[in-house]
């Protein structure tokens, strides 16, 4: 079926439902749900239908209203007009959602830091079935859900600030599975802070939900795992639904063409990696230890260089770009920067690192990146007040710059404000992720570190960040970037370091910077390298690596995870089906 053809069709089809409310029918239906805040029309006219039982995705770009219907579904937002129904009946109130069996997982990671992970997953629960268990009955329930989800034993009385960021969203998602009259599952954006092993777990649970007559919803911009996992997607866009695709139909062709109101060829990127035009050196590492006890890391980046690097969840690589970028400190070793005297200074602190013209873009907008209590324009100039002040006072500060800039970067990555005055939790999350990309982007960074910093923005913004960051490599600029996912390196890194244990365990180059690969790397399925030196040099032979994990920021014994057989059946264009057995 031509590309034409399916669009009509589905065009021929959101008519007829506009036209005739009466058509949007189904165990689940919005029908012409309006929202506004103020003059913002958040959802402008939206309907679409669901039946339990199946996986129905939501997706469009960042703004474009997915969220706030999760919200409107989940009776956190009243509806100003419209009707949501579940079996018949419309959640006014989270509590009365709750008690219909209405499950939701919003994007922000909601925890309390200083409870454990056991009372984290059983807040709130007093009302229901739970409710009559003793402690030590929630405390083995904890051990034994969390341990299923996240792959590894997680240790239930841990104070939550001490976990990683995968391991704080796996406690939220694990809170749905604990509830045992749920009906509905609202996922919204919940495999953005997961690698794909993990999210290969909670594509696992999904499809047990959906086996047992729960109808589960999926908000996300993951276009490759909603078309896997997916047997129904509505697609919005400025608050609309465009168009509904069923399973037959679903692919990124068509969710492109529907996302942006344009066809897209939907073939691969053939875009060719950037490769440097220098040998020169910018920034190094030397006997860099991540954790207390893994092999140390010589690390070194060029002038005009992306490096990406990636690792399953809990294998040292978000430590890693966190040291380099000042933000954690080091269990040894040394990083270097190169000076404007083309001397190399030593740094481990952020702010040597932001004097040196290092910036940080963190995937944990919450804890590492936003400024909750500031405006969206001050979250974006905040950084450069002082180097447009004249005489160090901000009563001196140069506006009109601050003004261009700000408009400059809002422009280029098309992010969506409404009035820059209000508050930065205003935003959409993805949104304010492109906000803080926007800050460091303005500061004019010489090496720029991207820690996750594509979680929860739409695939069109993904595009012309990655269009900005080539840019920014060409003109002598340098970047180290970190994904979980892995196609966002392919076209983009010429060289790709893989983490496990704590150390780096491989390292790929040009045309093995492809997912099959990594993905077989980051199961410790490659030759791996014995010499730990990042560079374009690296092709060492093999060495063991012990097989230990992180937890609670200490190095133990775990289980050996092996492939034992890769299915040939694709699950998407990129990616390989993989068994794995525990041993």
């Amino acid at each position: 079926m031509s590309a034409e053809k399916n669009n009509f069709d589905i065009a021929s089809k959101k008519e007829a439902l506009s036209k005739n409310s009466e058509t949007v029918v189904g165990d689940i239906y919005v029908q012409d749900v309006h929202k506004y805040f103020g003059v913002t029309k958040a959802l402008n006219g939206v309907n679409f239908s669901a039946n339990f039982g199946e996986i129905h995705a939501i997706v469009g770009g960042n703004g474009c209203g997915k969220s706030t219907l999760a919200k409107v579904m989940s009776g956190v937002l009243p509806i100003d007009k419209g009707k949501v129904s579940v079996l018949g009946h419309t959640p006014t109130s989270p509590v009365m959602a709750r008690n219909m069996g209405i499950a939701t997982v919003f994007q922000e990671v909601m925890i309390a830091e200083e409870s454990s992970v056991v009372d984290n997953l059983f807040v709130g629960s007093d009302d229901f079935w739970w409710k009559n268990f003793t402690q030590r009955e929630k405390v083995l329930k904890a051990q034994e859900i969390m341990e299923d989800l996240v792959g590894e034993y997680v240790d239930p009385y841990t104070q939550a600030f001490n976990l990683s960021l995968p391991i704080k969203a796996w406690i939220t998602i694990a809170r749905a599975f604990l509830r045992e009259n749920t009906k509905v599952l609202i996922l919204d954006e919940s495999s953005a802070a997961l690698d794909f092993d993990s999210t290969e777990r909670l594509f696992k649970k999904m499809r047990e939900l959906k086996d047992k007559g729960v109808a589960v919803f999926i908000v996300t911009h993951r276009i490759a795992e909603l078309v896997r996992i997916s047997d129904k997607a509505t697609v919005m866009r400025d608050g609309k639904d465009v168009g509904v695709l069923e399973k037959k139909d679903l692919n990124e062709k068509n969710l492109i063409g529907l996302m942006t109101g344009r066809t897209e060829s939907g073939e691969k990127s053939k875009t060719i990696a950037l490769q440097s035009k220098t040998e020169k050196v910018v920034m190094r590492a030397e006997n860099l230890v991540v954790w207390p006890d893994s092999k140390p890391v010589n690390f070194e980046v060029k002038k005009g260089e992306i490096v990406g690097v990636t690792g399953l969840d809990g294998n040292g690589q978000d430590d890693f770009v966190k040291i380099l970028a000042g933000v954690q400190e080091s269990h040894g070793g040394t990083t270097e920067i190169l000076d404007t005297n083309e001397n190399f200074s030593k740094y481990n602190s952020l702010d040597d690192a932001k004097k040196n013209g290092i910036s940080f873009v963190s995937g944990d907008r919450k804890k590492e990146g936003i400024l909750p209590n500031l405006s969206i324009y001050e979250n974006l100039v905040v950084p450069l007040y002082k180097k447009t002040s004249k005489a160090g006072f901000l009563g001196f500060v140069n506006w009109m710059e601050l003004n261009g800039v700000f408009d400059w970067e809002v422009e280029r990555l098309n992010i969506k404000t409404g009035p820059r005055d209000n508050l930065i939790g205003s935003l959409s999350g993805g949104n304010q992720q492109k906000v803080m990309i926007a800050r460091s982007f303005a500061q004019h960074p010489k090496i720029l570190i991207l820690n996750d910093p594509a979680r929860g923005i739409d695939v069109s913004t993904k595009r012309d960040l990655y269009v900005h960051l080539r840019k920014y490599v060409e003109e002598g600029n340098t970047v180290v970037f970190l994904s979980s996912e892995l196609e966002e390196f392919i076209g983009l890194c010429p060289k790709v370091i893989v983490f496990r244990n704590g150390t780096v365990f491989d390292i790929f180059e040009n045309e093995k910077v492809n997912a099959d690969t990594l993905l077989e790397g980051m199961f410790g399925q490659t030759a791996g390298i014995g010499e730990t030196t990042i560079s374009s040099k690296s092709n060492s032979p093999s060495a063991p690596i012990p097989n230990k994990s992180i937890k609670n920021n200490k190095i133990l014994e775990k289980k050996i995870v092996k492939v034992v057989d890769f299915d040939k059946e694709n699950i998407n264009e990129n990616k390989t089906k993989i068994k794995i057995k525990t041993f």
